[in-house]
Formats: C-alpha cells, structure tokens, sequence
C-alpha cells in the first residue's frame, strides 16, 4: 500500500490545451478516492498520469513520498483496471490471472504463482471459472476477472478506468458493491474514475470532482453533497440535480417565479446588495406536498401553489414538475452551466419530491411546502456558494474519515477471525 501525491499537475498537448490543469491532492495510505465529472473534464487522463501512460507536462507526482515523474509504468507497482476489461481471449480465467506474474520472469515459483491465483480467485468467487475462456463469462464475470489480475501483483495501489460503464444498471450495482468490500477487506489505496455519479457517492471516502481540467472540491460525498462550493458541484452532484431558481433581493425577501421566500437565517449578511440577482439551490428532496408535513415541520419553511406539468410515480416515492417564467438575466448562465454539465440547456422547471401517497398529478395544482433551511445561494457571475458553510463542510469529511477507518478495522479483524 502507498499514498500518492498530485502537486500542481498539469497536462498540455500539442496544441497547449491543459486536459489536466494545476491539480494538488493528497491520497492517503489505504484512502479510496473517486475522480469524478462530465465527459472530457480530465480525469482519465489524470488516472493515465499516474499510471505512467501519459507524460506529466509540469508538477510533481509521488508515491510513498518518491518523486515518480519519470518512471515506467513497471516500475511505479500500481495495478490499472481498464474500462475494457483487456483480457486475454485464447487463455483461461487461471491464465489472465496469472498473466502479470508470468511476466515477472522468474521472480515467482510456479508453486508461488498458484497460490496467489487461487486466493485471488477465491477472494472474487471464480474458483468454478478457472479454466474458461473470457468469452464464456458474463460480463461482471470478466471484470472479477480483470480485478483479480490486479490483486495478485501485490500492488501499492489500484486504479480503476470506468470498470463499470459497459455494465447493465443491475450489474453494476452488483460490482459496486463487490469493488466496495474488496477494498475494506485488503484496505489498498485505490483511485477511481467515473462519470456515474451514484457510484462517486457510494464508494469513494472522499470524491474530487473535476471540470476542464480543473479540481473543484474534494471532499466526503456528504460534504459535497451538503456543503457545495460552486453551482457545478452542487448541480452535478446528486440525482435528480438541484433545482436552481433565480431571486432578485429585495430586502429581507427573495422574490422568485414562485413567490416570495423570506431570506433564511443561513443567507442574513451573506448576500449583495438590494435589486442584485441571485441562484437559490433547492434540492427535489427538500420540498413535499403541504399536505404531508406537519405543522412542527411546515414552520420550518414556507409554502407557494403551483400547476404540474407531469409527475412520475416510482413505487417509493414520486417527482412533481413545475414550469415557471425564465428569468432573461440569469437564463444564459443557467444555460453556461447545462453545458458544463453536458446537457444542451437548463429547463426553467423545478423537480420536486412528492410523498407516494400524494394524489397530485399533471394539469393540477397543489400547495407544496420547501425547506429553507436547506436552500443555498449562489452568485450567478462566479458560481460561488454563498451560503457555504465550510467549517461544518469539513466536520463532515472528518467524521466520514473516522467511520471508514473503523469499518476498514472491522473489515480486517472478521477477515483475521475466519482464517
């Protein structure tokens, strides 16, 4: 195991565009850390810099405190888990495995060798698989497969290349979780690259979110996802994405396309001066049927009517949808961002989380309730959080950390206690 550190790296290409532009992060020994962002934001390549398939422009990469820039490949001992799988067709499940120890020359016995393969087979439930071809598995089957190639080299640490994306959804929620308790269980430093935000969320201690090459925040998936620093990291974190609804201050009130919203406590002595126009982020989970809240609840927010256009009833839980007045001074950055977040142009909707009982359908209108205590606000000009609070933003991360070192020991001592 290693920690790896990224200082000021950057990447450019013939044409002096920076894919990877000044990125600093500290991954810790045993740290599972997730790159994540629209495509073409530079996190392959990033992955790709710190495997050594791509030269390093400027900055500084280390592994375990060693300055790595000018390595091989070989010689950093980091195992890469391609998005393809890159197995080998004509040889057996045994044989992939097998592969990146036969290329040591010598260095293992064979008796050496079957030993590890065989744990590593063991650990990925494919010991009734050994001696297929790729071809004959399922495609989570290969990916175990492609996992297990990377344990038995006995990396310092692994790199994951969106392993999961030609996966199905139900498949990929399986492998999720099978990369998720791998890595408790062995505790190795790992990076992980993904546009798939779910999967930014569920596996990574902490989640670097990336746009054109430039590192936003890094942080716990629940500081990310409570504390945003800008409106690309809030609208791209979480699904469905946070409804941003542009206000015009006027005193002690927000006056939006659905109302008035008196400024919350979070906002006072947060915000420009009177007639500026601000982005109020509301994510669908903070709003609800009036209907359904009760009244220790509903004095907590504030109410408006509005008409539905659609609702989508998924068992569980429902979304309602809410069309208003596009705001001319704002649409253009609103749409800037959709762009960013690769989408062609960012609706004037709101998406809101009705309770599946609610009887609120489209062509209707209802009175729904919004949590303000939760509603963050944002400069339209530079897309900082204005309402941020980075000091309980970092406590989150904090507490994130002790909860996984915990886990990882509980993960060690049940491997020790079954043999």
């Amino acid at each position: 195991m290693a920690s790896i550190t990224l200082k000021n790296l950057v990447k450019k290409y013939g044409d002096g565009f920076p894919a990877v532009n000044d990125v600093s992060i500290d991954i810790a020994d045993g740290e599972f850390l997730i790159l994540v962002g629209p495509s073409g934001c530079g996190k392959s390549t990033l992955l790709r810099m710190i495997v050594g398939l791509e030269d390093i422009t400027s900055g500084d990469l280390l592994i375990d405190g060693q300055r790595v820039n000018e390595k091989e490949p070989r010689e950093r001992n980091l195992s890469m888990v391609f998005q393809n799988y890159a197995l080998y067709p004509h040889l057996t499940v045994y044989e992939n495995i097998a592969f990146p120890l036969r290329l040591s020359k010598g260095k293992f016995s064979q008796e050496e060798i079957d030993r590890k393969v065989r744990h590593a087979a063991s650990t990925l439930d494919l010991d009734e698989h050994l001696e297929r071809k790729p071809a004959n598995l399922s495609g989570g089957q290969r990916q175990r497969v492609a996992m297990g190639r990377a344990i038995v080299r006995d990396a310092d640490a692994f790199l994951f290349d969106e392993p999961l994306s030609n996966l199905d959804a139900k498949l990929r929620g399986q492998m999720r979780t099978e990369i998720a308790q791998l890595q408790r269980r062995m505790g190795i430093t790992s990076i992980y690259v993904t546009h798939d935000q779910t999967e930014a969320m569920t596996l990574g201690d902490r989640v670097a979110v990336l746009k054109k090459g430039v590192l936003q925040q890094i942080a716990s998936p629940r500081e990310l996802y409570e504390q945003p620093v800008n409106l690309f990291v809030a609208g791209f974190i979480g699904s469905p994405s946070m409804n941003f609804i542009p206000a015009h201050v006027r005193g002690g009130v927000f006056v939006t396309p659905l109302g008035e919203i008196a400024v919350p406590e979070q906002a006072a002595g947060r915000l420009p001066a009177d007639d500026s126009i601000v982005l109020l982020g509301v994510r669908p989970e903070h709003f609800e049927d009036a209907k359904f809240v009760d009244e220790a609840i509903a004095a907590r927010g504030t109410t408006f009517d509005a008409r539905f256009t659609h609702t989508e009833w998924l068992g569980n839980q429902q979304y309602g949808y809410i069309r208003y007045q596009p705001d001319e001074a704002v649409q253009s950055k609103l749409n800037e961002l959709a762009r960013d977040l690769d989408a062609d142009e960012m609706t004037p909707q709101l998406v809101v989380s009705l309770d599946a009982s609610s009887r609120i359908r489209g062509g209707t209108e209802g009175r729904i309730w919004r949590d303000t205590r939760r509603m963050h606000v944002f400069d339209p000009e530079t897309g900082e959080n204005l309402t941020r609070d980075a000091e309980a933003g970092a406590e989150l991360t904090r507490e994130a950390a002790e909860e996984r070192t915990a886990e990882i020991e509980r993960a060690r001592q049940e491997q020790a206690a079954a043999g």
